[in-house]
């Protein structure tokens, strides 16, 4: 059976829907790591928001980049980016 363009879509939609959705898992499981160091008030949207700040100057990256961003993220550069918000009243 061949594929028609309307099933093309549906199938690359569906892609970017899981993988939006394990982003957001390695976000939250990031922020879960930062509550176990004491900083309680961290969640996955958070953990997003800095990660991809960087993203509207250089552009979006590749997906193993990203994946490295989530994973590497310090509670310092954390709390830089908050301290930086809080200075831009954003």
């Amino acid at each position: 059976m061949m594929m028609q363009p309307d099933d093309k879509f549906v199938q690359a939609v569906t892609e970017d829907n899981e993988l939006d959705q394990d982003i957001e898992r390695l976000c939250s499981s990031k922020a879960e790591e930062f509550k176990l160091l004491g900083y309680d008030a961290v969640n996955g949207k958070d953990i997003w928001l800095c990660v991809s700040d960087k993203y509207s100057k250089i552009g979006t990256p590749q997906l193993h980049e990203m994946v490295n961003d989530i994973l590497s993220l310090k509670v310092t550069q954390y709390m830089n980016w908050i301290t930086m918000r809080m200075y831009k009243g954003l």
